[in-house]
């Protein structure tokens, strides 16, 4: 059977249940497992104000602790171990793994999200970078898997390698050379705008568009700057969220989108790269303002749980018997 008994240095209450608990022994056997509370900053925030805790089985203790509490909680607890039949040595080495890299992802979340982000929104730039290469298979892969991703026009994407970086509709009405211009191709005809990858005059163009690229690139900076305050920023309320994040992209977006239907009794409306750039951004920070405090949260609990698992299980004694999950 084993007991957990959250601690912390300098704890005279601590120090009398590890006692009590050495006393049972004889009478209730058991692995004593302590685990100091300043170890895991989600322990501290949990048991801070009501240490000694013990954790035997189903059952929570927390101070002030008699000794007859432990006695009836350990016998009890005992009670129950008896009725399960016990794992395999097989069985708890996978699940000690399966909690051992859990609990190595719950430490390194954020570097795996930022790598995740990196690489997805890294490889539509290597697209074009392949198409100058003459590497015109792989290029025409990444656009394919990046296609349902994203609309991937022409004239709403970033170009490398050719004379602009960007080439927008002349609705658009920037002093730059209009894709129609550069393409000779109708404004107009949003399958060839997003069939036409580009060529040796115009450059080759990336395989995200201006604003996916904005939003993720967004949610890689804020995600690396992230780390600098993850203790200490808290998530928008969902207002502030929508006002900060939604509304600019979607003012942006839908009034664009309705100007372009048939009948629309005002001059047709393009954005322009800057604005997608700018509201992609936002929505990307944004969105890592209001998801990563919570899943930092969510994280730090789930560190705190499993380091109470883990705890003392590299010197159990062979074959020990199963204990019910500590729950609390």
């Amino acid at each position: 059977m084993r007991v957990v008994l959250y601690t912390r240095p300098e704890c005279h209450l601590c120090d009398e249940v590890r006692t009590a608990l050495e006393q049972m022994q004889l009478e209730h056997p058991h692995q004593l497992v302590e685990v100091n509370i300043e170890s895991e900053p989600a322990l501290h925030l949990k048991y801070a104000e009501s240490i000694p805790v013990v954790l035997v089985g189903p059952y929570t203790l927390r101070a002030p602790i008699s000794q007859t509490d432990l006695r009836v909680t350990l016998a009890a607890a005992e009670a129950g171990v008896r009725q399960k039949p016990p794992r395999s040595s097989l069985e708890r080495r996978m699940a000690l793994g399966v909690n051992r890299a859990i609990l190595s992802f719950t430490r390194h979340w954020l570097l795996v999200f930022n790598l995740v982000v990196f690489l997805f929104v890294g490889l539509p730039f290597l697209a074009p970078v392949l198409m100058n290469a003459g590497a015109t298979g792989p290029a025409a892969a990444i656009y394919r898997v990046y296609s349902p991703l994203c609309h991937q026009l022409a004239f709403r994407s970033w170009f490398l390698f050719g004379e602009q970086a960007a080439y927008p509709r002349a609705a658009a009405g920037l002093p730059v050379t209009s894709y129609g211009e550069a393409t000779g191709l109708d404004e107009w005809d949003y399958l060839a705008a997003k069939r036409f990858v580009g060529n040796e005059q115009v450059g080759y163009k990336v395989a995200f568009c201006q604003r996916d690229i904005a939003i993720y690139i967004g949610i890689l900076a804020a995600g690396m700057g992230f780390a600098f305050v993850r203790r200490r920023l808290r998530p928008p309320s969902m207002p502030v969220w929508v006002l900060v994040g939604i509304v600019p992209l979607a003012l942006d977006g839908l009034s664009q989108l309705v100007s372009a239907f048939p009948g629309y009794p005002l001059a047709v409306r393009e954005s322009t790269p800057l604005l997608r750039t700018l509201t992609g951004l936002l929505f990307g920070i944004s969105c890592v303002w209001l998801a990563y405090p919570n899943a930092e949260e969510a994280m730090a609990e789930a560190r705190g749980e499993l380091v109470t698992k883990l705890s003392g299980r590299d010197n159990e004694i062979p074959n020990p018997p199963v204990e019910p999950a500590v729950v609390d």
